[in-house]
């Protein structure tokens, strides 16, 4: 099967394999064929392992490929590729939608750096609302 073709939707058991979290993050979604600069914005993302959900004013297609790049604690600039298996309409503000993906094509490397960061982010939020 070549890379970029979508897959089938992964079962609801595949995805929760990975812990999820919400967190604010710098973030650049764009079609894998769009070669302008990426321009990172402050978001807040649902992210795991897995995927992302995030809420965004512009619409992209169901089965679209993008490239992500988020902005990690530390300056990491991660890049990683996301299929688009969901965009629901929010009622609002108008004009703005929820985009389901699941990171396709990353490395075992690359997804291990990610869950480090989301252990990370569960550690912190943990500490700052349940610590003594």
């Amino acid at each position: 099967m070549p890379l970029d073709a979508p897959t089938s939707q992964p079962s609801p058991k595949d995805r929760r394999e990975f812990y999820r979290i919400t967190v604010t993050l710098p973030i650049c979604l764009q079609s894998e064929s769009d070669t302008t600069e990426e321009t990172l914005i402050q978001r807040s993302v649902n992210i795991s392992g897995g995927g992302i959900g995030i809420t965004l004013n512009q619409v992209f297609a169901v089965n679209a490929i993008l490239s992500c790049t988020l902005l990690l604690p530390g300056e990491v600039l991660f890049k990683s590729y996301l299929e688009v298996l969901r965009v629901d309409p929010v009622h609002y503000p108008l004009n703005t939608y929820r985009l389901h993906g699941r990171f396709i094509r990353m490395a075992n490397p690359d997804r291990e750096l990610l869950i480090r960061h989301i252990i990370q982010f569960q550690r912190e939020h943990l500490n700052k609302h349940y610590s003594a």
